[in-house]
């Protein structure tokens, strides 16, 4: 049988492989899939699970869970030579080994895109992963716990300080949720007011969200500025170290959580192949998805999601190009098995083509915006719409039933405001009172001292 190997199970390559299982027969091709988690993640959520509002176990869909065909790699991949059709692995437990292959589908994503401003790299966090939305929300609700406890001052005003950098889809929508969450908080906590707590966002640019109209943009700007958070526009940040924000405009304030939501960069691995890259280190590929060298397509080679440089042929992405997000890699996944297993069957590929209907986002609670050509929606109608697109484009019925029952739960009980930050360290309170051998030289000075034998007492002399 055909070998098909898919290099990361995010988006695209989960869809990849969930579509391959159903269109292939059992006996048409081998399918093994490389990813060092056990889950690919539903990223449109994060910002929801940084605010508590849906618990992050729902939003991740396990590999074994629903990859029944499919061959599972808990590992990475290190290298690809395509022209002897072998990938280096890594596996987390184990030697490396080479892994060889017919078809080779590269969907390993993108990593936060980070500049070297002093201090991002030691106190910054990013919102690419669940581990990080799960840390922004234990790091909130533990600030709220500590600041309580203190009187009024730098160090009360610091825990209560949260600074987004990055004004695209992602930063807005974490920045307002954390927003909702804070103000939910306050009444929870009788010792801080709403004053207390201070949001910043830094966006380097004139104006938030490019995805919807600039109307609609000023609408979110005047909503968080009633809802007191604060954005600062044609700002760059320029220093964060030890928590002290430095911005362009000369102000300066501290803040103790700093998330790094401005802009993704394809996934360094892709250097570490014999793949042909553009100038911004993406996969080259054509509409089709297969791998476009300078002289034509690389047979047996795919490549799909925000880690490829797609034509868009719709028109509407940037640079002529597929804009690196969840819908784009969603389809793509879907076409890249369709494609895949016609090329098997000895058929041809069909392009990629998408039109993109609209953007959505959600706001915090009751709130967001919903932008569909000169169509926008606002407020709660907009949050509905955000809530039920996300709801239905959850990966398979039984994720949408925990998402959609933690809503309804919610609705009815409120969110959940307790932090397990104490999680990274889990067996402190075992250490703490666990028995220990004594050490080896406490054991010789417990040790009593020989006796010593009585001297014998010379013979007499005849």
């Amino acid at each position: 049988m055909p070998k098909i190997l898919i290099v990361g199970a995010g988006y695209a390559g989960f869809y990849t492989a969930w579509k391959l299982e159903k269109i292939l027969r059992k006996s048409e091709a081998e399918v093994t899939i490389v990813d060092p988690l056990p889950y690919m993640t539903y990223q449109p959520f994060l910002p929801e699970i940084a605010a508590g509002s849906i618990e992050a176990r729902h939003a991740v869909v396990g590999h074994r869970s629903h990859l029944k065909r499919t061959r599972i790699i808990s590992g990475k991949v290190v290298g690809i030579d395509h022209k002897k059709k072998t990938a280096t692995i890594v596996p987390n437990a184990g030697k490396e080994f080479a892994e060889k292959y017919d078809q080779v589908i590269f969907t390993a994503g993108a990593v936060s895109r980070t500049f070297p401003i002093p201090g991002i790299a030691d106190n910054a966090i990013g919102l690419k992963t669940i581990e990080e939305a799960v840390a922004i929300r234990d790091r909130i609700l533990s600030n709220f716990d500590k600041a309580a406890q203190l009187p009024a001052g730098p160090e009360r005003d610091r825990l209560l300080t949260v600074t987004v950098v990055g004004g695209g889809f992602a930063g807005i929508e974490v920045f307002a949720e954390l927003r909702s969450l804070a103000s939910d908080l306050i009444k929870d906590y009788p010792e801080l007011t709403f004053e207390d707590t201070h949001f910043h966002l830094i966006e380097a640019m004139g104006r938030i969200m490019p995805e919807v109209s600039l109307e609609t943009s000023k609408w979110v700007l005047n909503n968080l500025a009633e809802r007191g958070a604060q954005v600062h526009l044609d700002t760059q940040l320029q220093s964060a170290e030890n928590g002290l924000i430095q911005l362009s405009t000369g102000e300066k304030f501290e803040s103790d959580l700093i998330i790094w939501t401005a802009g993704v960069m394809a996934n360094p691995m892709l250097r570490a192949t014999d793949f042909p890259l553009d100038e911004r280190g993406r996969l080259r590929v054509r509409a089709d998805l297969r791998v476009e060298g300078d002289k034509g397509v690389i047979e047996g080679a795919w490549g799909a999601g925000d880690a490829t440089a797609c034509p868009d042929l719709s028109g509407g992405g940037v640079g002529g190009y597929c804009v690196p997000n969840a819908q784009h890699a969603v389809r793509q996944g879907k076409l890249m098995a369709r494609n895949v297993a016609a090329v098997i069957r000895g058929e041809g590929p069909t392009d990629y083509f998408h039109k993109n209907l609209g953007a959505v986002a959600g706001l915090g609670l009751n709130i967001g915006v919903f932008q569909s050509g000169k169509l926008a929606l606002k407020g709660y109608i907009a949050w509905l719409a955000h809530r039920g697109y996300h709801g239905l484009a959850m990966p398979s019925f039984e994720r949408k039933f925990r998402v959609v029952g933690g809503w309804w739960n919610n609705f009815w009980l409120g969110r959940d405001i307790v932090s397990l930050e104490a999680r990274e360290t889990p067996r402190a309170a075992f250490e703490e009172f666990a028995s220990r051998p004594a050490p080896a030289a406490a054991k010789v000075a417990a040790k009593p001292a020989a006796k010593k034998a009585p001297a014998k007492k010379p013979a007499a002399k005849k």
